[in-house]
């Protein structure tokens, strides 16, 4: 078994920032040991080296395969593309977030995403892919269709987590009629007679769906032992009904008292990095360093901006008092690791996939040197 040892780097730790020399043999970490352990080796020139980034939720993917309106890219070039910019983001591990459950905004149909699944399965299986990717399954559950597109993925080994969405207007991420309308209409084009239009049905159509579907994912996932999340939760029923079907992950609450049921029932709180870059929700909901600063913060996502993830590592440990970097780099490594049982990695430490990220913050911005997944440079 050939080992490497990586030199003069600022290992961040579970629990401490440390200097010294990694000791990789395979694809595993053998050790954390003091500087100047052996001879020769690779000097990462006191950079820091973090564990690989774990992503949950990303929908990059779709841009690659649908860059513009009407326009489809052969998927395992869309794959590869989407994979180099994740990985150079320095996330090893990742969920493709793939949606089911048609909506009139909706860019790319239920067969094509399962084709974009095929795609990641045999661009893994011919180690085409610098990350290891997952599937997660986005299900519109106010959506007529959404058990038939469930169904294309329900037997998927690569189907790591289901989130249970519910995109009705007046409710969840969209309590505001305002917000809903900005949003919907500046993706859409819609004219106020259309929209008015678009949201009676939708109202309609969540209001006869929603709740059987999702009491029908939640059973075969729980059935299955697929992992699951709830989406936008808003209040405090919300929640209690997360609970009840079983969920581990809150992903994007809307509120405090969202976040805090959640994280009081033994949920991880999930937000975006781009909320923490941004320094507020693009949809005008809590902000991440709020639920940060209220310890009620578990796990960020890159959402729209795989580099955001690496960003908010550095950012949030600035900007959030009581927030350290080992505790910034576990919420984009272990704690999204843990929270789809990928017990393997997002850790350096003895025994651990040898997954970690070289970076050098330079002026105020991340620069990711170098990643290595399972012993071996990819990026």
């Amino acid at each position: 078994m050939s080992e490497i040892v990586f030199r003069n780097a600022r290992m961040v730790l579970a629990d401490s920032v440390e200097g010294g020399d990694l000791v990789v043999a395979g694809e595993m970490i053998r050790e954390v040991a003091d500087p100047g352990t052996g001879s020769g080796g690779i000097d990462l020139e006191g950079d820091w080296l973090l564990p690989g980034l774990v992503e949950l939720h990303t929908d990059h993917l779709e841009g690659h395969f649908a860059p513009r309106p009407g326009v489809r890219w052969n998927p395992a070039v869309a794959v590869q593309a989407h994979d180099a910019q994740v990985a150079t983001s320095g996330i090893t591990t990742v969920l493709d977030a793939l949606r089911v459950g048609a909506d009139e905004d909706a860019r790319v149909q239920v067969q094509e995403m399962r084709g974009l699944a095929d795609a990641i399965e045999e661009s893994q299986d011919k180690g085409r892919l610098r990350a290891e990717h997952f599937v997660h399954l986005r299900c519109e559950v106010s959506a007529s269709d959404v058990m038939d597109g469930f169904a294309l993925f329900e037997n998927d080994p690569r189907l790591k987590l289901v989130s249970l969405m519910d995109h009705t207007p007046g409710q969840r991420q969209f309590a505001s009629f305002d917000a809903y309308k900005i949003y919907y209409q500046g993706k859409t084009g819609m004219d106020d007679e259309a929209f008015q239009s678009f949201v009676d049905r939708r109202m309609a159509e969540g209001g006869r769906w929603s709740a059987q579907h999702r009491k029908l994912i939640s059973d075969l996932c729980r059935e299955r032992g697929i992992r699951l999340a709830s989406h936008d939760d808003a209040t405090e029923a919300h929640v209690a009904e997360a609970i009840e079907f079983g969920v581990h992950v809150a992903e994007f609450p809307t509120t405090v008292a969202a976040a805090r049921a959640s994280k009081e029932a033994g949920m991880q709180v999930l937000m975006g990095a781009p909320n923490i870059v941004r320094g507020g929700s693009h949809s005008g909901n809590v902000a991440a360093a709020e639920l940060a600063a209220e310890n009620l913060l578990d796990v960020l996502s890159s959402d729209y901006v795989p580099f955001s993830l690496i960003q908010a590592v550095f950012a949030i440990s600035e900007i959030v008092e009581g927030v350290d970097l080992p505790q910034a780099v576990a919420m984009v490594s272990a704690n999204p690791a843990k929270a789809v049982g990928l017990d393997d990695r997002g850790v350096i430490a003895p025994g651990k996939r040898a997954d970690f990220v070289q970076v050098r913050f330079d002026d105020g911005v991340p620069v990711v040197r170098s990643v290595w997944r399972q012993g071996r440079r990819v990026a």
